[in-house]
């Protein structure tokens, strides 16, 4: 049956199955409207038009042979015009399996569907009778059941709204659609989670759901969505702090570790995935302009350009600098003398170089006007008279431009800026070295030959400590001093006696007697090379040998006072003698006797002492007066007054402390560079005699000296504390110590007893006793063994 309609009014057919079916005139043709239960009278609001779902800006049909669901609770409250009012709790909810066009129904256009489509509104703003859980949107009359679908449950009976509800009502989506939709976003229960690496919602928790409806599970709180490439939206929070540790500073020190042991891509993974640069431009710049030779640059650099009215200068991009540029420096830091070694190397390649016009306007208008030492520009200006650049660089004690020149410049001007600007070079490894340093001031006989591993705590046991006596070499005289041969494989002793006996330490065999001095030999000196030892004797003279042939090469006479002490410099080929006498006490000379230069305004010298690397020359009076030299320039740089008399002086082997035995029962450890007392060792006796104290163990962290008492006392370095007392000499003096510098193990002491002890960690069976008279001696199992014959009897 057909019937034609009216625009805007629903007409009504009864059916015999007695059931209402509204037909809806569209203005072309009349079709039967969506099974609704209820209808309306043409001057009434018609209902909703219940459309298939579609996206927010459609432009095709969309329409899917999908099951979509709706409840006549969804329709604004109506009155059944036959039957009254109908109860909410009789409101069933239908379900259609067919679309639109399988049930003979037209598709509407587009343009239909758009003028139906509701008003976004924000995702975080719920609609009237809905509330957000957890970021998720739940209604009051529905909730998603765990299959996470959009099927609505049977709404709950209640009292019916008088107020008509909002046709903004929640948009159902076909399977096919909401599948698109996922492709490209994240929603959970209707909220949007933004790509392309913007950020997350403000009431997203930590655990991100990257499914639809906002039920897939968590992963470890962790789960992120990955949509079109970008970096996922959630990422755990760093610490400020890295167990207790500044984060940027342990980032730029791996950094700058890394970069050192040649994982430079490793280092530049870590920049950018910390964020954390290692150094600054400005330091970068720096860096270049010193290693690259640009003076004028470096020095703008380092302090800021000297023009204040027109924004000159260079700045540092990480806030560091001043407004107008420079760097940040140390405390303490002194301005002119950065700059005058700036510019020395600045003068000494212009010397290399041949051009001595530039060289001399540096030396005029750069160096001289900073008033800094004026006896290195006097030795600066005295190298303008060098023939060739090979002489400019033996003179300066400069390996020049092309060798590592800039970058000990580099590293020490690094040490006056600040270093949050610009980290001292191989930090990390220095604090790995502290580390170890720790672990070893905390282990009290750590004397092995090997670093200390970082994998474990470190310990030494003292059963290989040496406290045994190894070997006695019986002496016919007091012994006075004992000196271990660099590579260790000899030992020179001398004393009350005339001679000097050298000792192989293998075998402890005699290999030479030096004898030509007429009185008492007070100290002996090995050369660098051990080919050469000097002598030093009461009979005012001091002499040359040469060590493989026992033979005297030359003899130096020092007035008429005893020759004290000697050392050599590090070339080997010249060596500085003291004396008591005033009038010579201090001078340089070369292997032929020659005497080189003369301290004329040195005191009387009681020991003299050469740092390894040549450049100090410490000597100690009878005066209570310590006189430190540059051995360079040979002027004195600084002297010290101490309260007691001294007695010996030794250097260790980093150059950088000097030991002092005095008279009042203690030895001192004293900075070079700055003066200061380090630390005290107090135990031993020391009041009317000579004793010679010395550095011992692997790493030099023992100290060692002899005593009146005839004890031998042993401390720790690093602590002061007295590790060891050994009865060495009793019945006198333990005048002399040295440490094996080959066996970490061995050390030597010799007395007034008139014995030279040999001491180790391992004690032997028999004590050996050597006769120096007969060459020979005995154990205690009653053999004798004759050096001569090489045979028991």
């Amino acid at each position: 049956m057909s019937l034609a309609g009216v625009d805007g009014i629903i007409l009504v057919l009864w059916l015999p199955e007695t059931r209402i079916v509204p037909l809806m005139n569209t203005g072309s043709e009349v079709f039967p409207a969506v099974k609704p239960q209820l209808f309306v009278l043409a001057d009434e609001a018609p209902p909703p038009l219940y459309t298939p779902i579609v996206s927010d800006y459609p432009t095709t049909s969309n329409f899917t042979s999908s099951t979509y669901t709706f409840t006549s609770a969804q329709i604004s409250p109506s009155i059944d015009s036959v039957n009254g009012p109908v109860p909410s709790s009789n409101i069933q909810e239908h379900r259609l399996d067919l679309t639109p066009a399988q049930a003979g129904l037209p598709v509407p256009t587009t343009n239909r569907l758009q003028t139906r489509r509701r008003r976004r509104r924000s995702s975080s703003e719920p609609t009237e009778g809905e509330s957000l859980i957890d970021g998720r949107r739940i209604s009051d009359t529905t909730q998603p059941n765990s299959a996470g679908s959009a099927n609505a449950e049977r709404p709950a009976a209640g009292p019916r709204r008088d107020t008509p509800s909002s046709p903004k009502r929640p948009r159902l989506m076909s399977r096919d659609m909401r599948n698109d939709l996922e492709k490209s976003t994240s929603s959970s229960n209707g909220i949007r989670y933004h790509t392309n690496g913007s950020s997350l919602p403000t009431l997203q928790k930590g655990a991100t759901s990257t499914t639809s409806n906002g039920f897939a599970e968590s992963t470890n709180g962790d789960s992120t969505p990955h949509t079109n490439g970008s970096t996922p939206v959630t990422a755990r929070a760093r610490p400020l702090t890295y167990f207790g540790h500044d984060r940027e500073e342990v980032a730029r020190l791996l950094i700058q570790g890394l970069n050192d042991l040649g994982y430079s891509d490793t280092a530049h993974k870590l920049v950018q995935e910390s964020g954390y640069e290692l150094e600054s431009p400005s330091v970068a710049a720096f860096r270049h302009a010193i290693l690259n030779g640009e003076w004028s640059e470096a020095e703008a650099l380092l302090f800021g350009s000297q023009r204040s009215n027109d924004g000159g200068g260079v700045s540092i991009s990480n806030g560091n600098g001043s407004r107008h540029g420079g760097l940040v420096l140390a405390e303490r830091a002194d301005k002119d003398v950065l700059r005058f070694r700036l510019r020395r190397q600045k003068y000494l390649e212009l010397l290399e170089e041949r051009d001595h016009g530039g060289a001399l306007m540096v030396l005029r208008q750069e160096l001289t006007p900073l008033h800094q030492d004026v006896g290195q520009l006097h030795i600066l200006s005295g190298l303008m008279v060098c023939q060739s650049a090979d002489e400019l660089r033996s003179q300066a004690l400069w390996d020049g431009a092309r060798g590592s020149s800039r970058n000990l410049l580099l590293s020490d001007l690094s040490k006056s800026i600040s270093p949050s600007v610009m980290l001292p070079d191989h930090r990390l490894a220095v604090l790995l070295d502290q580390v170890k340093q720790t672990q070893i001031s905390n282990c009290l006989y750590h004397n092995p030959t090997t670093s200390p591993s970082l994998f474990s705590d470190h310990i030494c046991d003292r059963s290989q400590f040496p406290l045994q006596t190894h070997v006695v070499l019986v002496q016919q005289h007091e012994v006075w001093f004992v000196q271990f041969s660099h590579d260790g494989r000899r030992l020179a002793t001398g004393g009350e006696a005339t001679a000097v006996t050298i000792y192989d330490t293998i075998d402890f065999q005699i290999r030479h007697t030096l004898a030509e001095h007429t009185k008492a030999v007070a100290y002996a000196a090995w050369s660098p090379d051990d080919t050469k030892i000097v002598t030093c004797s009461h009979d005012f003279t001091a002499k040359v040998w040469d060590t493989s042939s026992g033979r005297c090469i030359s003899t130096i006479v020092h007035g008429e006072e005893p020759v004290t002490s000697a050392a050599w410099a590090p070339n080997g080929q010249t060596f500085i003698t003291g004396s008591l006498d005033k009038q010579s006490s201090l001078q340089i000379c070369n292997l032929s006797g020659e005497i080189i230069h003369t301290w004329s305004d040195s005191t009387r010298v009681q020991d003299l002492a050469l740092s390894p690397d040549g450049k100090r020359l410490v000597i100690i009076s009878p005066e209570r007066e310590i006189t430190v030299y540059n051995f360079t320039t040979w002027n004195e740089e600084y002297s010290l007054r101490l309260k007691s008399k001294l007695t010996c002086v030794r250097i260790s082997r980093d150059s950088k402390y000097m030991l002092i035995n005095m008279v009042d029962n203690e030895l001192q450890l004293i900075d070079i560079g700055s003066a200061e007392i380090v630390r005290r060792f107090l135990g031993q006796k020391q009041g009317n005699f000579v004793i010679r104290g010395s550095f011992g163990g692997a790493d030099e962290n023992l100290i060692i000296s002899g005593s009146e008492d005839g004890r031998i006392y042993i401390w720790h370095r690093e602590n002061g504390t007295l590790i060891e007392t050994l009865e060495g000499h009793p019945g006198g003096c333990a005048n002399a110590v040295a440490w094996n510098p080959a066996d970490s193990c061995m050390f030597a002491s010799g007395g007034d007893d008139r014995k030279i002890k040999i001491w180790s960690k391992e004690a032997s069976n028999e004590t050996r006793r050597r006769h120096s008279s007969t060459g020979s001696y005995r154990t205690h199992a009653g053999r004798t063994f004759d050096a001569t014959a090489g045979t028991l009897v």
